[in-house]
């Protein structure tokens, strides 16, 4: 892809699962990247499998190493690091951790990079959402909250900055072979296994989404019908999320 030859690129949460999957592709397409993850050894593997280079570290205030790391310029941000929410709806903790890694680490880099990006009028912003930031997520109140935030900011991102030439695209899947599936456990394989993908084709849906100057990026397409029924029929919607809800509890949870 002609946009991301030679560009420098940022990928975190990339020790594996999608995160290494967009890694590995913008390398495969010419660009320079830099792997972040908080396991500085699975950074590193990733990062000496591609050729690339290793930054570990918090997601949150990984910007200006990384961009020093790349010569000074960062031209694509993958805001690809998440975490769950954990067993209970209710703990506070869990709730300040998935705020702060799927929503604060969002707007702490576009805080770092929009300055320069708006200087020289380009930039691309690439969020790793999940469809349940679009949706929901049974058993998982923390993810699916943040992850509508996290949609949130990209959109107003986008339609904030894309005249300045400021690209946004929100990645939006369902169950992708990660270990944050296997984390999901049983709500996980009731709702998300079935289709799950591969993180390879998430980063095809990425690289697609790109070249048509998508902002939504949805590599199970069957969510957009999923997201007009909710917008249109939301009871309808609520109804049959509560019969997956009652199903999973009938599994024992």
């Amino acid at each position: 892809m002609d946009a991301v030859q030679g560009a420098g690129v940022v990928v975190t949460g990339a020790g594996g699962g999608i995160g290494a999957a967009l890694a590995r592709r913008f390398v495969a397409e010419g660009a320079r990247v830099v792997v972040n993850d908080l396991d500085a050894a699975k950074a590193k593997a990733v990062a000496d499998e591609i050729g690339a280079r290793a930054v570990p570290g918090d997601a949150s205030s990984v910007v200006e190493e990384a961009r020093d790391a790349l010569g000074g310029v960062v031209d694509v941000y993958c805001a690809n690091a998440g975490i769950g929410g954990g067993a209970d709806p209710f703990a506070e903790d869990a709730w300040e951790r998935a705020w702060d890694v799927n929503v604060m680490a969002h707007v702490r880099a576009a805080r770092a990079l929009l300055p320069d990006w708006v200087e020289r009028g380009s930039g691309r912003f690439v969020s790793t959402v999940s469809a349940a930031g679009l949706l929901t997520m049974i058993g998982a109140a923390p993810y699916s909250v943040t992850k509508h935030g996290a949609l949130a900011f990209a959109e107003w991102l986008s339609l904030t900055y894309r005249h300045q030439g400021v690209k946004v695209h929100a990645i939006c899947p369902q169950g992708v072979r990660t270990d944050l599936l296997t984390a999901s456990g049983t709500a996980g394989e009731l709702v998300l296994e079935p289709t799950a993908i591969e993180p390879e084709d998430v980063a095809d849906a990425l690289f697609e989404g790109m070249a048509a100057d998508r902002f939504l990026i949805l590599p199970h397409p069957e969510v957009a019908d999923y997201y007009k029924v909710r917008a249109a029929e939301p009871d309808k919607w609520l109804a049959g999320m509560n019969h997956l809800q009652q199903k999973w509890e009938g599994m024992g949870r």
